[in-house]
């Protein structure tokens, strides 16, 4: 069921449980779906003597995908029409992460009905990892 205007308020939140502790089998999974071999993500030895981290880490655009699925389930398939976010922390192994989409307009352009959206993902901790934004497409 898509989101109506009319049901809809300023300030109105939609939060989900995006992963619940992040395995490295995940990572390296998304590693191999995105084609993203870099070696921080994936190899120990290569994060932790060369690069200087306390271990690898996953990919941003991993914790991206993680923050738009809460987002479709929220506005529905095909309904999006921005998304953007900047990452503010990294994501570790172990890591629960939980997304927010937060109501920040609703207006029409072009005959369209839209809410536009501030997003926020944290950890386990409620530290911010990606912070953003999102408009997508409503029934009136």
């Amino acid at each position: 069921m898509a989101l109506s205007a009319s049901k809809l308020s300023v300030g109105d939140t939609h939060e989900e449980l995006v992963v619940n502790d992040l395995t490295r089998t995940q990572i390296v999974q998304y590693a191999g779906a995105s084609g993203d071999y870099n070696p921080i993500h994936s190899d120990e030895i290569f994060a932790t003597k060369v690069a200087g981290y306390p271990t690898v880490f996953a990919h941003g655009m991993l914790t991206m995908g993680l923050t738009g699925t809460m987002l479709t389930n929220y506005v529905g398939d095909g309904r999006l029409t921005k998304f953007g976010v900047r990452f503010a922390s990294q994501v570790w192994p172990g890591d629960t992460l939980t997304a927010r989409a937060t109501v920040e307009a609703l207006r029409e352009e072009d005959g369209q009905h839209l809410v536009d959206l501030t997003i926020s993902t944290v950890n386990q901790d409620g530290k911010e990892v990606v912070k953003g934004s999102a408009t997508a497409r409503i029934d009136p």
